[in-house]
């Protein structure tokens, strides 16, 4: 077993100062290993997150567009098959596939050129199958890589 904790990559979808969505690029890199519980083998655990949550599963149908909007909540989208696209405010377009992690946290935008928040949709041939986790706790602003 590797001493070393994993890097897993994110894209993060958030609001600036002026109501502007971007995507940086990010990663969780706070793991410790440690049980889930006990009599479990050790494994590499991040940081939790305790605050209410609604977890779904949604299925975009092929050709499926979301024109220009916000997310409702701040959320984790973990795409489980199929492919799909997030177009943020400034223009960058983020393409993912299965377990290509985003936090959508673009509340609080300024309709700026016909746009606010980001716009999506499925890519190719196949449905895009994605689980949601959505916080009940307000979105921050400003706050690029919050998660660690």
């Amino acid at each position: 077993m590797s001493d070393d904790a994993p890097t897993i990559p994110y894209w993060h979808l958030w609001t600036d100062a002026d109501g502007v969505s971007h995507q940086t690029k990010c990663a969780l890199t706070h793991f410790e290993m440690k049980a889930m519980g006990a009599g479990a083998a050790p494994q590499w655990q991040g940081s939790r997150t305790h605050d209410g949550m609604t977890v779904m599963v949604t299925v975009q149908p092929v050709g499926w567009v979301g024109e220009w909007h916000e997310n409702p909540r701040p959320q984790w989208i973990i795409p489980l098959s199929g492919r799909w696209f997030v177009e943020s405010m400034d223009g960058t377009r983020v393409e993912m596939g299965a377990g290509e992690i985003s936090f959508g946290e673009d509340q609080n935008t300024t309709k700026t050129n016909g746009r606010t928040g980001h716009k999506s949709g499925t890519i190719g041939d196949q449905p895009a199958v994605l689980m949601v986790v959505q916080f009940d706790s307000p979105p921050t602003v400003g706050q690029p890589c919050r998660f660690a």
